[in-house]
């Protein structure tokens, strides 16, 4: 979300959208310093947070360096420095994404070490799969994540596809799914996925980066499993409950977080900042008519 525009944040709101969970991201850039790094982690924490409330939408975030940046040693050792300062804050509910983009050594390295710490933390893990010869990288996060000790049950393998899933739900993993509008994985086929194998610990994501992609793709493809016939049970786990479910598990995101929440009030400021640039805030109220007594 740190890529999106406060248009994205009311569409998502219109949509339905109640919370989102960000994985730290690579920029699309290099970065040049432990610096940069730890300003970026904390807008995830904070400016993010703040700006997401501002349209009645509770943000969740997870932590880690990710693979390409692992490659860059003087940065990684930075990074991993700071990391542990930043797991432990409010919000965040998993190390992630974290794992494998060329197979590297370095990579390798960072990832085990994060794994360590998410143990350490008693924290989720949220799994990138590498983008080539995905079959065989996600293979190998799922035998690492076990030689560290890690429950397939705190685990999230991301970026799964047709090829991956099967093996990644046989060993018990979550089976997450980041749909793109033209690329990777598609809504359509997210539908064939849920109707091939079900929606026990499967997971499906938007995109929202700075590349061509989509933040609406979950509701999207929620209505387009409910035009193909999927079972709304079904529809109901893969595109909420198994992620809160999932990332649940960090005892930081929880379902009274958004259906007891307070109304927006748009005149609230972050360091004296506000999402409106001069514009009419949005102040709600609750009405005691929406009161109920049981």
């Amino acid at each position: 979300m740190s890529s999106r525009t406060t248009d994205d944040y009311q569409a998502m709101a219109k949509a339905g959208i109640v919370a989102v969970i960000e994985p730290a991201f690579w920029l699309g850039q290099p970065r040049t310093s432990a610096e940069t790094y730890k300003d970026y982690l904390s807008s995830l924490i904070g400016w993010e947070r703040f700006r997401a409330s501002q349209f009645g939408i509770k943000h969740y975030c997870t932590m880690g360096l990710n693979s390409k940046e692992a490659n860059n040693e003087a940065l990684a050792e930075g990074v991993m420095e700071i990391l542990p300062l930043y797991a432990c804050k409010e919000g965040v509910v998993a190390i992630g994404e974290i794992g494998y983009d060329d197979m590297t050594p370095a990579e390798d390295k960072y990832f085990r070490l994060q794994l360590e710490l998410a143990k350490e933390l008693d924290l989720p893990v949220m799994i990138h799969t590498p983008h080539r010869d995905k079959k065989s990288g996600t293979s190998r996060s799922m035998d690492v994540c076990l030689e560290h000790g890690l429950e397939p049950s705190m685990v999230i393998v991301d970026h799964n596809n047709e090829e991956t899933v099967k093996e990644v739900l046989d060993r018990g993993f979550w089976a997450a799914f980041t749909l793109y509008p033209h690329t990777k994985m598609g809504n359509k086929r997210m539908v064939e996925v849920v109707r091939n194998y079900g929606c026990d610990r499967i997971i499906v994501d938007s995109s929202a980066d700075w590349g061509i992609s989509d933040p609406l793709a979950v509701p999207k493809t929620a209505q387009l499993m409910q035009q193909e016939g999927i079972p709304e049970d079904h529809i109901k786990a893969v595109c909420y409950q198994n992620a809160l479910t999932a990332y649940g598990q960090s005892g930081q995101i929880k379902e009274s977080d958004w259906l007891n929440s307070s109304p927006i009030d748009q005149r609230h400021l972050h360091s004296g900042n506000s999402v409106l640039r001069g514009q009419q805030p949005v102040v709600e109220s609750t009405p005691e008519s929406e009161f109920v007594i049981v």
